[in-house]
This record gives C-alpha cells, sequence and structure tokens, in this order.
C-alpha cells in the first residue's frame, strides 16, 4: 500500500472519531461558558475533555502531514484543515471540501447531491452561529460598555451578522468580538453564496438540458 492509499485509508478511518471529538469540544464550550457555578471538579473535568479533544485534532492532523507523499504540497492544498485544527470552534467549515467536489461534477444535474451541499450549509451556518455566540458572549458579558450581556443578545447578534443584515442594535465592544465579528460576516457572504451558487448551477444546467432536447 503506498503512502496516499494510506492517507486515504486513515482518513476515513478516523473521520466518525472526529466527528465525536468535536461534538465533545462543543460540548465541554458550551458548558464552561454557559453554566455557573461549576464545582471545581466538574471544572477540571470540562478542561480537561477540552485540552483533550484539542489535542485529537492536532495529532490527527500531523498524521496525515506525516503520511502524505509532499507535505508542502498537503499544506497549501489543505489549509483549511489546518485553520479548523488551530481553531476548532470552526471545524463546521469543513462543508467547503463538499461544495468544491461537487463543483467539479458539471456533467449531470445532480439535485440530490446539490441539496445535500445546501443542506450542509445550512447546519453549518447553524453551528458556526452557535459557537460565534458563545465566542462573543464570553468576551463581552463583563466587558465595560458591552450591550451583549446575555446569550440571548449573542445569538441575535450571531444571526444578524451571519444573515449580513447588520441591525447595529448588538454589536462587539472587545477586540477579540470584533475579530469574532468580521469572520462571521466573511463566512456568512461565502455559506450564502454556496447555497445561492449551488441552486443556480443545477437550474442553469437543468434548463440547457431541456433547451437542447
Amino acid at each position: 500500500m503506498d503512502r496516499q492509499q494510506r492517507l486515504r485509508t486513515w482518513e476515513q478511518t478516523a473521520e466518525p472519531y472526529l466527528f465525536v471529538a468535536s461534538l465533545l469540544f462543543l460540548t465541554s464550550y458550551t458548558v464552561r461558558v454557559l453554566v455557573t457555578g461549576l464545582s471545581p471538579g466538574w471544572s477540571t473535568f470540562w478542561e480537561i475533555v477540552t485540552v483533550v479533544t484539542w489535542g485529537a485534532f492536532i495529532v490527527e492532523y500531523l498524521a496525515r502531514l506525516l503520511l502524505s507523499d509532499d507535505r508542502r504540497h498537503f499544506v497549501r492544498t489543505r489549509w483549511l484543515d489546518l485553520i479548523v485544527t488551530v481553531l476548532p470552534l470552526l471545524r463546521p467549515l469543513r462543508i467547503v471540501d463538499l461544495h468544491e467536489r461537487m463543483q467539479r461534477r458539471r456533467d449531470h444535474p445532480r439535485l440530490a447531491l446539490e441539496a445535500r451541499v445546501m443542506a450542509y450549509a445550512g447546519l453549518t451556518s447553524l453551528l458556526l452561529g452557535f459557537a460565534a455566540s458563545l465566542a462573543v458572549y464570553h468576551d463581552e458579558r463583563n466587558a465595560p460598555h458591552a450591550n451583549i450581556r446575555t446569550f440571548g443578545d449573542a445569538v441575535w447578534w450571531a444571526a444578524s451578522t451571519l444573515t449580513t443584515t447588520g441591525y447595529g442594535d448588538a454589536t462587539p465592544v472587545t477586540g477579540r468580538g470584533r475579530v469574532t465579528g468580521v469572520g462571521l460576516m466573511f463566512l456568512g457572504v461565502a455559506l450564502v453564496g454556496a447555497v445561492v451558487g449551488s441552486f443556480s448551477s443545477w437550474l442553469m444546467r437543468r434548463f440547457r438540458q431541456e433547451g437542447e432536447t
């Protein structure tokens, strides 16, 4: 078995475990942000869960890097994997890989696949919005002059930012909160573009085929 085949086998084997680790990481971060008054024992437990799952992401990425034939090419072409390894709250962005694979298949209209991409993009938006709400709430709730004081405020802010509506009634005032906001704006545009682009692409190819017949 060559290195490329071993890499594919490793990725297929590790994927379900990474999914579980992602859920555990999000759960631990959610508990640490939203649950106040944790006992020292539970606080330590969830911190350990966070560290262990994050460590699993790093180990898995390094293993794939070692198994690749061209490591520089791997880093350049798998830049998204590196980002979601460094920032695990962004792991739902791996949907981009699926969207790119779908875009290469232009021979026939595939509503099932494109509808799946749109559904995944919607789910990705929900997960990213939830993660951004947690991050901003964690940074803003005790900041001076902040107007995001509750988790509900943070969810409202994330929804208006992710959809590029931007009402302006809830805005982050801390540095990290604003960086999160900028990232969420760009991701919102990208996700909406993926959905609209996928549906438009399918419609255009469908109309073209009907015109030819």
